[in-house]
């Protein structure tokens, strides 16, 4: 192949001139382009959002799910939930390297990457048969395909290839989080984490007391979260709420901050439901977050213009420059969070 678009665009099968995520499929030929990077497929990551949504359509069914996993991923060229629309990231040994490519990767390199599955041209070579389809980590093994444009982390050698992958599957919503709390309030800002008990919420609460926020909330659905939270030492206050009940959740909010909503609220729960609820916690002139894949955007948009609710809102895009560096450092500075992640590629809990 010659030189192709640094986008990925020549790798788009259909339909004509989409870019890949906006794609129905992809091609993911292993021959590469002059300026793209073949990897060596070793484990995917779905995203939380994702894997939740085949795990409930198939009532737990590992093997169903890893059926529709390959099926997607055949039929697609990609992972690229159709519900969701979200796909996750992976880790693998860099196979071959286009003499044009700017990534500076080199043969032999182990990496994840930081990009998307969904605009990631994959290829699966082993049917998943190492996966039973009971935990987002996927082991397998194919061939995987890096632009000119993409992103990849070099895995660090102290690190459990597992945990790092964990870790860089969210490193967006830290890095994002340090820079609204510390970029867009001139003294510490109230911050409220919904979903702060999972990976995402965990990085968002230690990013907020990083940049100095004065008062951090975080939300749970349960008691045994809310004990799993406070162990990490992080936040100010933990309260209890189901993030899809926007009146309880505002409740529990206003209740915790002393009678009025936060100045800034991070969404990342992976349930979809969790739009109106945020806005409602969010007091007036403040930011909302979204770091959930299952969030709605027109839900989101049409609810705050229905509650006039005067509040920004921004997507977390997975990245912000250094964000892989930040979540490592954030990682080795709270090791009740390193605990808390180790639990979860364990599956603990």
């Amino acid at each position: 192949m010659s030189t192709g678009s640094p986008v990925g665009s020549h790798r788009v099968v259909s339909p004509a001139g989409a870019l890949p995520q906006a794609a129905d499929r992809l091609d993911p030929n292993p021959e590469i382009a002059d300026d793209e990077v073949r990897v060596s497929v070793e484990r995917l990551n779905l995203d939380a959002a994702s894997y939740r949504q085949l795990r409930t359509k198939h009532g737990g069914d590992g093997a169903a799910v890893r059926d529709e996993v390959l099926a997607i991923v055949e039929a697609r060229g990609k992972m690229q939930n159709p519900v969701t629309g979200s796909g996750g990231m992976l880790i693998g040994t860099v196979d071959a390297v286009g003499p044009r490519s700017p990534l500076g990767l080199k043969v032999g390199q182990k990496i994840a990457t930081l990009v998307s599955l969904t605009l990631t041209p994959l290829r699966i070579t082993d049917r998943l048969e190492r996966w039973d389809g009971s935990s987002e980590q996927v082991p397998a093994a194919g061939t995987a395909i890096l632009f000119g444009r993409s992103i990849a982390a070099p895995i660090p050698d102290d690190l459990p290839e597992e945990l790092a992958l964990a870790v860089f599957d969210v490193c967006g919503a830290p890095a994002l989080v340090r820079r609204v709390v510390s970029r867009r309030y001139h003294s510490g800002p109230t911050v409220a984490v919904l979903g702060a008990a999972g990976k995402s919420g965990s990085l968002s609460l230690a990013a907020a007391k990083d940049a100095r926020a004065a008062d951090v909330l975080a939300v749970v659905r349960d008691q045994d979260e809310a004990d799993r939270v406070d162990k990490l030492g992080i936040a100010d206050r933990v309260a209890v709420a189901d993030a899809t009940d926007p009146l309880g959740l505002a409740a529990a909010v206003n209740d915790a901050l002393r009678g009025r909503g936060a100045d800034v609220t991070v969404v990342c729960v992976d349930v979809p439901g969790c739009e109106h609820g945020a806005i409602l916690s969010t007091a007036t002139g403040g930011t909302v977050v979204f770091f959930s894949m299952a969030t709605s955007f027109p839900q989101a948009a049409l609810g705050a213009e229905g509650l006039a609710a005067d509040v920004e809102m921004l997507i977390g895009n997975g990245y912000t420059p250094g964000h892989a560096d930040y979540a490592l450092q954030l990682l080795d500075r709270h090791p009740g969070l390193r605990a808390l992640f180790d639990d979860r590629v364990a599956g603990r809990h």
